[in-house]
């Protein structure tokens, strides 16, 4: 407490270099860490409800995600070849 103290009496603050913008809190860079962190706490909640509510083993939880991990990657590969596709004819 009291070192922060210091720092806002003495101005100790106006020696600290700023904040990159490609680092600050509404940069797309940190939005897009906070959106991972989203997904990933969702992942886990998924996985406990199935876990836990469902009754389906950890190892089936885990085939069931890599599963949709798969999918979505090859309809993700398929929209971006298709629309790859269209702008060559």
């Amino acid at each position: 407490k009291t070192d922060f103290i210091n720092f806002i009496s003495d101005q100790e603050w106006k020696s600290i270099e700023p904040v990159s913008s490609w680092f600050g809190p509404s940069s797309f860079l940190m939005s897009s860490m906070s959106a991972l962190f989203q997904l990933s706490m969702w992942i886990r909640h998924c996985h406990n409800y199935l876990t836990e509510n469902v009754g389906i083993p950890v190892w089936g939880s885990y085939a069931i995600f890599a599963l949709a991990t798969l999918f979505s990657g090859l309809i993700l590969g398929l929209v971006s070849k298709s629309t790859e596709i269209g702008y060559r004819v």
